[in-house]
């Protein structure tokens, strides 16, 4: 009997859909993040998250296991050379999915599939260093914020001493040109 034995099957033959798994999870691992279909997604998201947690440790043997799932060296060498060492210390939630919408052709529900420490625009670039977590954040005194303050009105009022300078004269601007087609012309 096949009780509690169902997983999305993506409309594919078992040996299709393993390769378009492998696939999708090199794509993924490569370019660190893919747009696709909600449920490609999550199918890509239980591919990938057990090899990942794999990664952290750098065995000849579990270098092997990945991969016979991913059957791409350079994605195995991306794999291991640079998301290990940043998710290193995670302990499971490597993906996120993010939905964008629907697809013209057919509505079929659109999503980005992403790694989470690989994102510039959550991360804003960096990662937090410890150096900057260490340091006490003090408020800085108010003397020398006003002595900046007099400092840039001085600049100032010997900016506006100076002469003013006449208008600058305004010059006609050119007659837009009308942009050049292939419309009406044979091939």
């Amino acid at each position: 009997m096949r009780h509690n034995k169902n997983f999305n099957h993506l409309g594919r033959q078992a040996g299709h859909r393993k390769a378009m798994l492998s696939n999708m999870a090199s794509s993924l691992i490569l370019h660190k993040r893919i747009e696709t279909t909600v449920a490609k997604a999550k199918a890509v998201q239980q591919f990938v998250e057990p090899l990942v947690t794999k990664s952290k440790e750098d065995t000849t043997h579990s270098r092997r296991v990945v991969f016979s799932y991913l059957k791409q060296k350079e994605a195995v060498t991306e794999l291991f050379r640079t998301i290990a060492p940043k998710i290193a210390e995670r302990p499971g939630g490597y993906t996120r999915i993010l939905k964008t919408g629907f697809r013209l052709g057919d509505a079929a529900d659109m999503c980005i599939i992403e790694f989470v420490d690989f994102n510039e625009a959550y991360t804003f670039g960096k990662l937090p260093s410890t150096e900057e977590a260490a340091k006490p954040k003090t408020r800085r005194s108010r003397s020398k914020k006003t002595t900046d303050a007099v400092e840039d009105a001085t600049v100032v009022a010997e900016k506006k001493a100076k002469a003013p300078r006449a208008p600058k004269a305004t010059t006609a601007k050119a007659a837009p040109v009308a942009k050049k087609t292939n419309v009406g012309k044979k091939m």
